[in-house]
């Protein structure tokens, strides 16, 4: 059939278009198009308020102003961390260029508030140090360097956590001292010049170093602000008369500085496998008060985040608490603080790991009202190298004592009469991703406080996770997943809202890292209160690659292994380079409140260890673990039944 021009015109115009002249201009009547894109433009970039862009960074990272990293033989300050961590090339500590394979998007640089500065001075001989005797005795000997260098570093470190710090120095490097002020100051100025809006973020933060006993209480804090209003505080410390060990006096300082400044700052703990079964009290505080109403309504205001992975180990559970996960045993570290504190014992696990603290946060919100572990997930390098590096073939190690080198994995990187960890236990993680409108402070930080976060061990992969209550499978054929989790529910972070009928669907899709392994599976880990108060939790298979079934235990089998231990090499061709599904909950019960986030796998990957051997002809010991399966957490989703 052969149109005339007048005859496509009225055509098009069926359809709302027109048609001028001899030439038709083809253009869209409004009237035409209202409804027919379900009333969304075709556009589906236009009029998008959710965020599209995940953002990777690092919220927790040592400079040479922090005494440990200092000591230990950190040397490079807040500017080298700044540029190496935009993608800069530096000079490590003991003179090596390093340079991350991708720059980060943020950073977090929160240097120990406790003898901020106080580090260089002690090796530039400054007299208020030397004019102690704590201070001349501990500088004569990192002038003689060597074992009896890292001797006074450890005995310094255990001085200030128990407390022993001679009284002048501890007027001399705290809080309105000329020389702390004075470095608070250059911190604030360093993250006002390295910061670009749109290109990277830098956080000003410190972390708030409570060891109990040696135990490990640490919190990082982070400001949404700028220097105009950073600058009219300083840090919270630990040390008396001016300081507290107390999580409610740090809650306490927040509250003061956003009503002093009216700005905004949030706390996230450190990962709890240091913390001797201090980190998530469950009837006691560490004081002896109750865990009441105060206690738990603070905590759920002040911390929305969980450091669950970190360059000491994971945090997510441990093999004791999960006997049915054959997943659990990741990157353990389940010895005490060596020397600072008591030996471990297996009773204190249960109050360290993020999984158990989210069950436990269930019940306390059943006794009293508020749940004071309803935290986000992150990942963190806590480097005091001023190196973020997370990557396995680009570890840079915990401290300067344990950059590459060809023993670093043979040395323990602490030993005492309590135990030792061994060299090749350190862990190269992690980082995190912030689903974020732009990368500015602002949309980060609010990211984090809204819990839209997760967490990796170190690779870069795309993860989404929604729930609702009529997710379909439909809705994850589309390159946009996100459209239909934000209009049908609840991203990570957030809360189902009061069921119409049925059971919790969730919508989980992951993308590998571009650059990095294929993926195992998607896992969606539930944990719940039963009805007769017990706590409960179920690890599910809920995605994965190939034709594997489940066994008769439900369990999918292993995925492969094609790491070659010769080459510290990999292959690609097992595994896939995306999974997603839409799961429901099989075992949901409205009565009983629940917590659930995904756990993504990717197959299995050289660790740092046999890079070291291949690249340094470094001696492996023989317990030593080689290769790995790194994975992201993301931040849970809260079901609580209605009343």
């Amino acid at each position: 059939m052969t149109f005339t021009c007048r005859t496509a015109a009225a055509v098009f115009a069926t359809v709302g278009f027109a048609a001028t002249g001899a030439l038709a201009q083809i253009q869209p009547s409004p009237e035409s198009l209202e409804g027919l894109y379900k009333g969304r433009p075709y556009s589906p970039y236009a009029q998008r308020d959710f965020p599209s862009q995940v953002y990777w960074g690092d919220s927790h990272l040592h400079t040479a102003l922090s005494a440990d990293a200092g000591l230990f033989g950190n040397r490079l300050g807040l500017d080298e961390a700044y540029r190496f961590a935009r993608g800069d090339e530096v000079i490590s500590s003991t003179g090596q260029p390093a340079r991350l394979g991708r720059p980060l998007d943020w950073i977090a640089i929160t240097d120990h508030s406790d003898a901020m500065g106080f580090a260089p001075d002690l090796f530039a001989g400054a007299p208020a140090i030397v004019g102690t005797e704590q201070g001349a005795r501990w500088f004569d000997a990192m002038q003689e360097g060597g074992q009896v260098a890292a001797d006074a570093a450890l005995d310094l470190i255990t001085t200030f956590a128990q407390g022993n710090l001679d009284p002048a120095l501890v007027a001399a490097y705290y809080p309105g001292s000329e020389a702390y002020d004075e470095v608070w100051k250059k911190t604030i100025e360093a993250a006002e010049r390295f910061y670009e809006p749109g290109r990277f973020t830098t956080f000003i933060g410190f972390e708030w170093t409570s060891l109990v006993a040696g135990n490990n209480l640490h919190r990082n804090v982070i400001f949404r602000d700028g220097g105009d209003l950073a600058r009219q505080v300083h840090p919270m410390v630990t040390q008396g008369p001016i300081g507290s060990t107390d999580p409610l006096d740090l809650y306490a300082w927040l509250q003061a500085y956003e009503d002093k400044t009216g700005g905004d700052v949030l706390a996230l703990a450190h990962n709890g496998n240091l913390s001797n079964g201090l980190m998530f009290p469950v009837d006691a505080q560490y004081t002896g008060a109750a865990v009441d109403e105060t206690y738990v309504t603070l905590r759920n205001r002040w911390e929305p985040l969980y450091e669950i992975t970190q360059i000491k180990g994971d945090g997510e559970t441990h093999p004791l608490l999960s006997p049915d996960d054959e997943f659990a045993d990741f990157e353990t570290w389940d010895a005490g603080n060596l020397d600072l504190s008591e030996a471990k014992t297996p009773d204190m696990l249960s109050r360290e790991y993020a999984r158990e603290a989210l069950k436990q946060g269930l019940a306390l919100e059943a006794k009293l009202g508020v749940n004071p572990y309803k935290f986000g997930l992150v990942g963190s390098t806590d480097s005091h190298t001023s190196l973020s590096t997370a990557e396995e073939d680009n570890f840079f190690g915990k401290a300067a004592n344990a950059e590459p080198s060809p023993m670093r994995s043979r040395h323990p990187f602490a030993k005492t009469d309590l135990g030792e960890f061994p060299g090749w236990s350190l862990s190269a993680s992690g980082y995190t991703g912030v689903w974020a409108t732009e990368n500015t402070r602002e949309a980060i930080w609010d990211a984090m406080a809204r819990k839209e976060v997760y967490a990796t061990s170190g690779p870069r992969m795309m993860v989404r996770f929604f729930g609702g209550w009529d997710f379909t499978e439909d809705d994850l054929r589309s390159r946009q997943p996100a459209f239909a989790g934000y209009e049908k529910g609840v991203p990570m972070g957030g809360d189902l809202t009061t069921p119409a009928s049925g059971a919790p669907t969730f919508m989980v899709y992951a993308l590998r890292d571009p650059v990095g392994a294929n993926l195992d599976r998607i896992q969606i880990v539930k944990g719940w209160l039963g009805a007769d108060g017990s706590l409960q939790e179920k690890v599910y298979d809920v995605a994965w690659s190939g034709d594997r079934q489940p066994g008769a235990d439900g369990k999918v089998p292993p995925v492969g292994d094609t790491v070659d231990l010769e080459t510290a090499n990999f292959l690609n061709n097992i595994g896939a380079s995306e999974l997603g599904t839409v799961w429901t909950d099989p075992d949901f019960d409205p009565a009983e409140s629940a917590v659930y986030y995904a756990r993504v796998l990717e197959i299995p990957t050289p660790r740092w260890v046999l890079y070291d051997k291949v690249r340094l002809d470094a001696e492996l010991p023989e317990d030593a673990t080689l290769t790995l399966q790194e994975r992201a957490y993301t931040s849970p989703i809260w079901y609580t039944p209605e009343g």
